[in-house]
């Protein structure tokens, strides 16, 4: 296996070919955005993750890594497309099955077929497989078949690609050893095997873990506001406790995983899956809630000016998937409130973003929204004299109340009661 074919070059596909480029083996990385290629066989990028550019770069120039818009013949074809969910919550497999369909006149006998992009249970047992068998390949024998979903973190994915545990399942034993030998090449971590649809599952219950947990924390974070007691304290004492891990409270969930992956689970089982419903429930609700807030402390002033810093839904990247600061915005928008924005990372023509001083001119509130580091170093006194009222309503716990109460803000922390 030495050639790769990766078909979908964004977040996930662009820094695994990059990694696998560097691990000596030949990549052809595969998206149908012509500037996207073009942009890649220049050598560089067109998202932000830290230390992909030199990455890129270097691939490129030693010609280990070339970008097309269709796939070629290859050893291994690793399929990195997106899977958003629909207005109805179910899962869009058409970017699946279209990578999927693209490359079976590439394909030969003892080629590998590796799926990373999220997916609902049993996908590559019931769409994959019987593609490529009405094709005329014979899973497990002339052509292999496996899952491995990425687990990484925006900020950390070249790190985590390969310091990060994988889980490896195919749709048979042949074709779980074929995938295990490939991530082999460039995995430190243990390579974990199980079956296709078992690690379909694994990849969607570590996202739903994670997203009923934020739920516990949104839901708890607003009952200690009524009950006049400070969530992060609490939860920073609970937390002593060997078998309990209090996530933290927030304006929402975002991202391409944790906002999504549940819903997945749902499609599979919508009577059985109550609890997960609700979670996505309160999370999604969250948004609201924030925007409520902030128009309640802007109340008392006439045509209020909100400056909201952050929109990327976490901190020190440039993703607004999903983001919920994108969803307060909306809500405030609706309400018709003067706002101001602003996101260092953030480069769209399609979110006026300022800088810092000037979305703090007259403004009345400071919305913090994303814990960007920028953001955490803000001098209140510098803000004060900026700014036409002193209010600040942080979301994430990520200014120091103390120098912001000292320079004469009205402070207020989601989550902590008066």
């Amino acid at each position: 296996m030495n050639k790769v074919c990766v078909l979908g070059l964004g977040y996930i596909g662009l820094p695994t070919a990059a990694v696998l480029s560097a691990h000596d083996l030949e990549v052809i990385g595969v998206d149908l955005n012509p500037d996207v290629v073009k942009t890649i066989n220049q050598g560089a990028i067109h998202i932000e993750e830290p230390g992909l550019s030199g990455w890129v770069q270097e691939a490129v120039s030693s010609g280990k890594l070339r970008a097309t818009g269709s796939p070629v013949p290859a050893d291994v074809f690793i399929i990195a497309v997106p899977t958003p969910i629909t207005a109805e919550c179910k899962a869009d497999m058409s970017c699946v099955r279209a990578a999927a369909q693209s490359i079976i006149s590439c394909l030969r006998p003892g080629n590998l077929v590796v799926l990373e992009s999220t997916s609902p249970p049993g996908t590559c047992r019931d769409l994959l497989a019987p593609l490529f068998e009405s094709a005329g390949f014979r899973i497990g024998t002339d052509l292999f078949l496996a899952y491995c979903p990425e687990r990484v973190l925006p900020g950390k994915i070249l790190t985590e690609l390969v310091e990060n545990d994988r889980v490896i399942g195919g749709m048979d034993e042949s074709s779980t050893k074929k995938a295990i030998a490939l991530y082999d090449r460039f995995v430190r971590g243990k390579l974990i095997a199980t079956t296709a649809t078992t690690a379909e599952v694994v990849k969607l219950m570590e996202n739903t873990y994670r997203d009923v947990n934020i739920a516990l924390a949104n839901e708890t974070a607003l009952l200690c506001e009524e009950l006049g007691v400070d969530y992060w304290e609490m939860a920073r004492c609970a937390n002593h406790h060997p078998r309990v891990h209090l996530h933290s409270p927030g304006p929402g969930v975002g991202g391409h995983c944790i906002a999504v992956d549940p819903w997945f689970l749902v499609e599979a089982n919508p009577e059985g899956t109550s609890m997960i419903q609700e979670a996505r429930r309160r999370n999604d609700d969250m948004p609201r809630k924030v925007a409520e807030k902030a128009l309640a402390m802007t109340a008392s002033i006439e045509k209020p000016v909100i400056a909201v810093l952050g929109l990327a839904y976490k901190a020190d990247v440039d993703d607004l998937r999903e983001s919920p600061a994108l969803k307060v915005t909306e809500f405030l928008q609706q309400a018709r409130v003067d706002l101001r924005l602003c996101d260092p990372f953030v480069k769209t023509d399609r979110y006026p973003v300022q800088s810092l001083e000037s979305c703090l001119q007259g403004a009345d509130m400071i919305l913090l929204l994303t814990d960007h580091s920028e953001f955490k170093t803000v001098s209140p006194v510098q803000a004060s004299e900026w700014m036409r009222n002193r209010k600040v309503f942080d979301t994430r716990r990520a200014l120091p109340r103390g120098s912001w109460v000292q320079a004469g803000f009205e402070f207020t922390c989601l989550g902590v009661g008066l």
